[in-house]
């Protein structure tokens, strides 16, 4: 490899930029020169050029080792679009697939071969792989290697075999989220021989840091209020729980605000069809756990929601992360309750490993120290993974005295009324980094985008990335050479699009238009409601809706308790109707915070969902009698 080789070229002809983000130039050069590299670098920061690049250059095969199957599948279809040949071997591939991607990376076929941890478990992987012309191995997520790190994977540890395997291979490990404990961990786990080290700044100036503690109507209210103060962009909001995810969907599209859902429990299809959703701009506002968003390139997220205390000070730091990623400034939102924290500690107390559980409890007081701490929350983030800023204020976050009216706003009774009275048309994000009179030509190109991409079956970002797709807005080419200048256009992109992308320029200056997107669909509520008056029982609702039982019930038990719906007795077994009856008077339904205390005094074949419904009908009842007392 040549560490001296001309790297602009390759960078505009295929990546579309004129220029190197910080640190980017230096990493390349060091796998040129056969170096093993450590690079800690945040989201956003451009890891993956880093590795893709000197592979392009190298003419050889570079081997990433990922455990994202879905990013690695996005990853290898941008990099074709770009005419870069790379390929995935994970266990979404089929045999036969499998098979012809081994004979053509010994052939030499690829510049970048994806490879899932697991795939070195298996007793014929480095056998073929050490027939493959190989510059080195690039290391995704590599705090995973370590026990300390917040996201351990035990398949992670088998990575140590390349060393012995490839002994004349650099190894280079990339991180966004790492701790200095952490950064020593990979160096020793992967046998790094005296590597160059690339540590970014872990300070994001752009964003913004906003944590709350609050109770449930709190932060319901503080939700709604917040998304619609986005008047622009994306939002993502991260929940503890499926059912929470499935309910905050719901809850969010009665007030008029669409927005998806995202979590495990989901068919892949809808998952991804979701998340497609949202990359494209169709929805604004994507409710997932943190199964969501580990390496997916949206430039223009202008809010992270955290509706619960993350586990860990690395996890908030690598999910906030993907606010702002475009530089403009961007919100990152803690709404936490003191519940989820002690679900939290829970979930610790379940860890068999004793070193391990002592880990996770110090990860969690480390995170309820951030949150609850008076102190400056980027210098806290920054002096976690080891870095000690010059500054003791950054006039960036709640603490500095950075916090928006609508979270420094004391929450009243009033005013949770007001936030979460439901509004009769839906509200939609503004999508602007274009001026206003280009919102239509904005809007004529992504529903050009959005097609284009499904009639290729892939993502719409791969397509055309959003800040090309604003830059366009803005200088309107007029040829394929004007096209040539736009960042993110590369020349392999340009002759997949370029005449596409005049042409839908030119209708629209001939007056075409948007067709729109589909009608809202009903409220969820009202869905509801009208499946019940149609007899369908809650399993019925659940499969028609798409939702979990307990999602389903909550929302009913929702209705009932708000007095828009009334209970009926044959929705719960008389026996178990009068068991529930006698233990919520026993223990008083004012003590009845969590359902947990009443499920534990009863018998083991009573349901939560079960519980749940009868708590609603016995505080409506209670509230009734209020009302109707004399003053």
């Amino acid at each position: 490899m040549t560490p001296e080789a001309d790297l602009l070229t390759p960078l505009r002809r295929y990546w579309g930029y004129s220029a190197f983000r910080p640190l980017q130039e230096r990493i390349v050069r060091s796998l040129l020169a056969g170096r093993d590299t450590c690079v800690v670098m945040p989201t956003g920061g451009g890891k993956s050029l880093c590795y893709q690049l000197p592979a392009v250059v190298s003419g050889k095969t570079t081997v990433v080792i990922s455990p994202l199957i879905a990013l690695m599948q996005d990853q290898a279809a941008q990099l074709a679009q770009m005419g870069i040949p790379a390929a995935v071997l994970n266990s979404s591939v089929s045999s036969d697939e499998q098979t012809r991607v081994t004979r053509q990376a010994r052939e030499g076929a690829y510049r970048l071969l994806y490879l899932a941890p697991e795939r070195l478990s298996r007793g014929d992987t480095l056998g073929w792989l050490q027939q493959v012309p190989i510059s080195f191995f690039a290391i995704d997520e590599a705090h995973c290697i370590s026990e300390w790190g917040h996201e351990f994977r035990p398949e992670y540890r088998q990575l140590s075999r390349l060393r012995g395997k490839f002994p004349d291979r650099p190894i280079a490990a990339f991180t966004a989220s790492a701790t200095r404990h952490v950064r020593h961990d990979i160096l020793a786990q992967l046998e790094l021989r005296n590597p160059d080290k690339y540590i970014a700044s872990f300070h994001r100036p752009n964003l913004r840091y906003l944590v709350r503690e609050c109770d449930s109507v709190e932060q319901t209210a503080l939700l709604v209020t917040a998304l619609r103060n986005y008047d622009e962009g994306n939002v993502i909001v991260y929940s503890p729980t499926i059912n929470k995810v499935e309910e905050t969907v719901d809850f969010l599209e009665d007030q008029g605000i669409e927005a998806v859902g995202y979590h495990a429990k989901m068919d892949n299809s809808d998952r991804r069809r979701n998340q497609e959703r949202w990359m494209s701009d169709e929805v604004r506002v994507l409710v997932g756990t943190i199964a969501f968003g580990l390496g997916i390139n949206k430039a223009t997220v202008r809010a992270v929601i955290h509706l619960a205390l993350p586990k860990s000070v690395e996890q908030f730091y690598q999910e906030a992360g993907r606010a702002g990623r475009d530089g403009k400034p961007a919100d990152c939102v803690m709404l936490w309750r003191k519940q989820d924290a002690g679900l939290l500690g829970y979930f610790a107390n379940q860890i068999l490993d004793s070193a391990e559980r002592d880990r996770a409890w110090q990860r969690y007081h480390t995170i309820r120290a951030f949150a609850e701490s008076g102190k400056c929350r980027h210098r806290q983030i920054c002096t976690h993974f080891g870095e000690t800023p010059k500054w003791t204020s950054c006039g960036g976050c709640d603490v500095c005295g950075a916090a928006p009216e609508w979270l420094a706003e004391a929450v009243t009774p009033a005013v949770v009324r007001r936030a979460v009275s439901p509004v009769s048309s839906s509200v939609r994000m503004a999508p602007s980094p274009v001026a206003e009179a280009d919102q239509g030509l904005r809007e004529y190109l992504r529903e050009w985008r959005r097609m284009t991409a499904k009639e290729q079956g892939m993502p719409a970002y791969v397509v055309l990335h959003d800040s090309s797709l604003d830059e366009i807005c803005r200088v309107q080419p007029t040829s394929i050479a004007d096209l040539l200048n736009v960042t993110g256009m590369g020349e392999r992109k340009a002759d997949l699009y370029g005449r596409a992308i005049l042409s839908a320029l030119r209708q629209y200056r001939e007056g075409a238009r948007a067709a729109g997107l589909p009608a809202k669909k009903t409220a969820p509520a009202l869905e509801t409601l009208q499946l019940l008056a149609e007899g369908k029982t809650f399993e019925e609702i659940a499969q028609i809706r798409g939702r979990q039982l307990a999602t389903v019930v909550n929302a009913v038990a929702g209705l009932v308790e708000g007095g828009e719906l009334e209970f009926r007795p044959e929705w719960i077994d008389r026996n178990k109707l009068a068991v529930i009856e006698a233990a919520c008077a026993s223990l008083g339904l004012e003590r009845l915070e969590r359902l947990k205390t009443l499920k534990d005094a009863l018998p083991p074949e009573i349901t939560y969902e079960e519980i749940r419904l009868v708590v609603a009908r016995l505080r409506r009842e209670g509230m009734e009698k209020k009302t109707s007392m004399p003053a």
